[in-house]
């Protein structure tokens, strides 16, 4: 992902020297997924959508991300699977089958509203197994770090006269 502050003729200037960085890790751009848009229409990269959109009550714009509809399908149909198999195992070994889906899926999320989501009015308990607390899960994002990331290139001097 590479974001450019400027036209869209500055975006694809930047494409060929993009390909010579890409170049000597052994890497190339794919024309098919390699994609130009505007911020205010958004993306969705890894797994989450990346949007500009106005905050609601104010007329200040903010960058917002959250799941994409594939990824929140995805992980539907998961807890569907392991719901739905018709086997009659002990709530334990469920239980453990759905921390392992949800542990990886709702990091943001409290407790109370995976179960008022996906288990209304149920305490999923047996013995010492309980469901995955996922609000005890610590989320943490890249934030821009500006001249303090290193360039792998040399940087052009220009020589004043």
């Amino acid at each position: 992902m590479v974001l450019v502050s400027g036209t869209l003729a500055h975006t694809e200037a930047l494409r060929p020297e993009v390909a010579a960085v890409l170049c000597p890790m052994g890497l190339r751009l794919s024309e098919e997924k390699t994609t130009t848009v505007h911020i205010d229409e958004g993306f969705d990269f890894l797994g989450f959508r990346i949007q500009r959109q106005t905050k609601r009550g104010s007329a200040k714009r903010f960058v917002y991300t959250w799941p994409s509809k594939k990824a929140l399908a995805s992980i539907k149909a998961k807890v569907r699977t392991i719901t739905r198999q018709g086997l009659n195992d002990p709530l334990a070994s469920l239980l453990r089958r759905l921390n392992t889906v949800l542990h990886h899926k709702y990091r943001r999320a409290r407790w109370k509203q995976v179960r008022a989501r996906h288990l209304p009015r149920w305490w999923p308990t047996d013995g010492a197994t309980t469901l995955f607390a996922t609000g005890s899960v610590a989320v943490t994002r890249y934030r821009y770090r500006g001249s303090v990331i290193p360039t792998p290139w040399e940087q052009a001097t220009t020589a004043t006269t």
